[in-house]
C-alpha cells in the first residue's frame, strides 16, 4: 500500500509545470553566468590570497607529518582495524542480523537525525564510514608534531571545512531523505533547488537562511515602543517608552556591537531584553549604529567612542535631566564600553555608575576560533581589500562567522534549499543574522591589530583614544560579566580574564548555551541555567569548580543587581519630555540601512 501511494504521488507531478521550471531556470542561468564571470575578476585577488595561504599551511603540515611516518602508519592501522569492524558489522546487518554500531555521530550533530541513517543498513554503513574517516583525518591532524599552535589550529579549521563539505548528507545519492524526495517528485525538488540557487546568485548575498520577506524591522521585529531622540553620523539614540508608572532614577544605556544590529535584544516582545528592562521599571536608551558606507573609510575606533556612548551620555542628561547612568555593552559593544569607561576615568568623568558586559572579551590572548583568521599575512591582505572598498563588507564578515559553524549555518541550508528544494523557513533570529553590517576600514584595522593581534587593551596605556591612555584598572565602578559556556566567538574563559583587569568590584555569572542564545534567554522559557560563585580567583576553572548551578535564565539574577544600582523610583519619563524632541519612531532609520 505504501509503495502504491508513493507511486501515485510521483504520477501527480505535473510534466508541464516541470517543463516551465526548466525553461525558467535556463533563462535565468544565461544572464547569471554573465554576471558571475564579470564578478570573478573583482574576486580573483581574494581567491589567490586565500589559496596561497592554505597552500603554505598544508605544505608545512605535510613536511611535519612525513618527518614521523611511524605515527602516520599507526594511525592508518588503527583506522583499518576500525574499518574492518565496520565491514563485519555492515555485512551482518545486510544479512538481517543485529549488530552494534562501530561509531556514532557526536552529541549535537544534527545531520543524521532521519531514521533511515539508522534503519537502512546501506545508509548506516555510509554514515559510519564517513564518521570513521572523519575521525581518522582529525586524529592525524591533531597529533602531528612540530607545528606551532596557531598553524595547527588553522590546519584543523581548514581540514574540518573540507570534511564538513564532503558529508554524505550534502549529496543527493547518499542522503536517504533527499533521495526519497527526488524519486517521489521525479526530480522536481532538484529543479526547485536549482531555482533557489539561481535566486541566491542573482541577489549576491550567499545562501538564504530564512524567508527575508516574512519580517520587517519596526513592523514585526524590533517593535518595542520608543523614539529616536538624538543622532550623530555614527548612531541614533533610542529612548524607549515606559510601561510602568514609576521608573528607577538612573537610566540604562545599551551599547551593541556594530558587527551586527542592535535588535538582537529586541526580536519579539516575548524574548526582548530591552522590553524586559523597560517592564522592570528602567528608563532604557539604546544605541543603533549606522551601517557605514564607503565614505566612512576613515572613521576610527575613537569615532565610535566619541560619537557613540560619550555623545549618548550628554544626550541622556538632556533627555531626562539625569547625569548618572548604568551602561550595558554586548560583545564588541562591551569592548567599546570598557574603552569608554577608561577614557572617562582618565578625564575624571564619573557619570557611569555601573557597567554590565555581555559576552565581552577584554583580554584577547585566547580569542577562540576567530584566531585562525588573525595573523600578519591575513590582516595585511584584508587591509588591502578594505582600503580598496573603504570598508569590510557585511557579507564578508557574515561568511566568516558562518564558516565557524558550517554544518549549522551553511550546509544545513544548502541541503534544505538546494537539495530538498524547500523555501527557507521564517525565523527571526536568522533574519537578524542575515541583516549584515559594513565596518569602516580604519576602525576594523585598528580593532584587529590592537585587540586580536597584539592584545594591547589589557596593558595599562597599551592603546590611546582621543588623546587619553586607556587603562582598564582605572575602572573602579561595580561591573557585572555575563558569559556563555558554549560561546565560540567570545570563549567564556577569555571573557573571564577581563574580570582581572578592573579596579573595582566584579561579579561574574556564566550562562548556558552560546553567544546569542545564552544572552537572549527570557525567564519564561526556563532554559539553559547559569552558574554563580563568589570565589575570587584568576583561574576560570577554579571559579567554575566552586560555582553553584542554577535553573532557568540569568536575567532575574542580573535584574536584582542592576536594580540596586539604579536608584529610587521617580515618575515615568516619556520620550520627548526633556530637552530632546523625538526625531522618529523606534527603531529608527539607521537600523534599516542594508549592507
Amino acid at each position: 500500500m505504501a509503495g502504491n501511494a508513493a507511486a501515485e504521488k510521483r504520477e501527480t507531478v505535473d510534466a508541464r509545470e516541470m517543463a516551465r521550471s526548466v525553461m525558467d531556470i535556463a533563462s535565468k542561468s544565461q544572464q547569471l553566468v554573465k554576471d558571475f564571470l564579470a564578478k570573478e575578476q573583482d574576486a580573483a585577488n581574494i581567491t589567490v590570497d586565500d589559496a596561497l595561504h592554505m597552500s603554505r599551511l598544508f605544505q608545512e603540515f605535510n613536511s611535519r607529518l612525513m618527518a614521523n611516518p611511524t605515527q602516520l602508519i599507526q594511525a592508518q592501522m588503527a583506522f583499518w582495524q576500525n574499518y574492518m569492524q565496520l565491514l563485519q558489522s555492515a555485512s551482518l546487518r545486510m544479512m538481517g542480523f543485529r549488530s552494534e554500531a562501530v561509531t556514532a555521530p557526536h552529541k549535537g550533530d544534527k545531520r543524521f537525525r532521519h531514521e533511515a541513517w539508522e534503519e537502512n543498513p546501506l545508509f548506516d554503513f555510509i554514515k559510519q564510514s564517513y564518521l570513521l574517516t572523519s575521525d581518522y583525518i582529525h586524529s592525524v591532524v591533531k597529533n602531528v608534531e612540530g607545528l606551532d599552535d596557531l598553524t595547527a589550529k588553522k590546519v584543523n579549521f581548514y581540514t574540518r571545512a573540507f570534511i564538513d563539505a564532503l558529508s554524505p548528507t550534502n549529496f543527493v545519492m547518499t542522503n536517504p531523505e533527499v533521495l526519497r524526495k527526488t524519486l517521489d517528485t521525479r526530480g522536481q525538488n532538484l529543479l526547485n533547488g536549482l531555482n533557489n540557487l539561481l535566486d541566491d546568485l542573482s541577489k549576491g548575498g550567499g545562501i538564504t537562511m530564512t524567508d527575508l520577506e516574512a519580517f520587517e524591522v519596526g513592523k514585526n521585529i524590533a517593535i518595542t515602543p520608543g523614539k529616536v531622540v538624538y543622532q550623530t553620523d555614527m548612531m541614533q539614540l533610542i529612548q524607549y517608552s515606559p510601561s510602568t508608572e514609576k521608573v528607577h532614577k538612573r537610566p540604562v544605556l545599551f551599547i551593541p556591537p556594530w558587527i551586527n544590529k542592535f535588535y538582537i535584544v529586541d526580536l519579539r516582545p516575548n524574548n526582548s531584553l530591552l522590553k524586559w528592562l523597560v517592564d522592570q521599571g528602567h528608563t532604557v536608551f539604546a544605541i543603533s549604529w549606522k551601517n557605514p558606507p564607503a565614505e566612512y573609510a576613515d572613521k576610527g575606533f575613537e569615532d565610535y567612542m566619541l560619537e557613540g556612548p560619550v555623545a549618548a551620555l550628554d544626550a541622556i542628561e538632556q533627555a531626562t535631566g539625569e547625569r548618572e547612568i548604568n551602561s550595558i555593552g554586548y560583545c564588541l559593544g562591551g569592548t567599546l564600553q570598557a574603552c569608554t569607561l577608561a577614557y572617562l576615568a582618565a578625564k575624571g568623568d564619573d557619570r557611569v555608575k555601573s557597567a554590565t558586559y555581555f559576552t565581552t572579551m577584554l583580554d584577547f590572548e585566547q580569542p577562540g576560533e576567530l584566531e585562525v583568521f588573525i595573523d600578519e599575512e591575513q590582516i595585511t591582505a584584508l587591509e588591502k581589500r578594505m582600503n580598496e572598498k573603504g570598508m569590510l563588507e557585511g557579507k564578508t564578515m557574515a561568511t566568516t562567522m558562518s564558516s565557524l559553524r558550517a554544518n549549522d549555518l551553511i550546509w544545513s541550508f544548502f541541503v534544505n534549499n538546494y537539495l530538498h528544494g524547500n523555501d527557507p523557513f521564517p525565523f527571526d533570529l536568522l533574519y537578524w543574522n542575515s541583516d549584515a553590517t559594513n565596518m569602516p576600514a580604519r576602525m576594523h584595522s585598528f580593532y584587529l591589530r590592537n585587540m586580536y593581534q597584539h592584545n594591547r587593551l589589557k596593558e595599562p596605556g597599551g592603546i590611546e583614544l582621543a588623546g587619553e591612555k586607556i587603562d582598564l584598572s582605572k575602572i573602579t565602578i561595580p561591573v557585572f560579566f555575563i558569559s556563555a559556556i558554549d560561546d565560540h566567538i567570545a570563549p567564556w574563559k577569555s571573557t573571564y580574564a577581563g574580570t582581572q583587569l578592573h579596579g573595582g568590584p566584579v561579579k561574574f555569572v556564566l550562562g548556558g548555551s552560546g553567544h546569542i542564545a545564552g544572552i537572549v534567554n527570557p525567564p519564561e522559557k526556563n532554559k539553559y541555567g547559569y552558574w554563580t560563585s563568589t570565589k575570587k580567583t584568576a583561574d576560570p576553572d577554579e571559579w567554575l569548580e566552586s560555582a553553584t548551578q542554577n535553573e532557568g535564565s540569568w536575567w532575574p539574577e542580573w535584574g536584582k543587581w542592576i536594580a540596586h544600582k539604579a536608584g529610587a523610583k521617580v515618575e515615568a519619563r516619556q520620550p520627548g519630555d526633556g530637552k530632546l524632541k523625538p526625531i522618529e519612531d523606534a527603531p529608527g532609520s539607521y537600523v534599516k540601512e542594508k549592507a
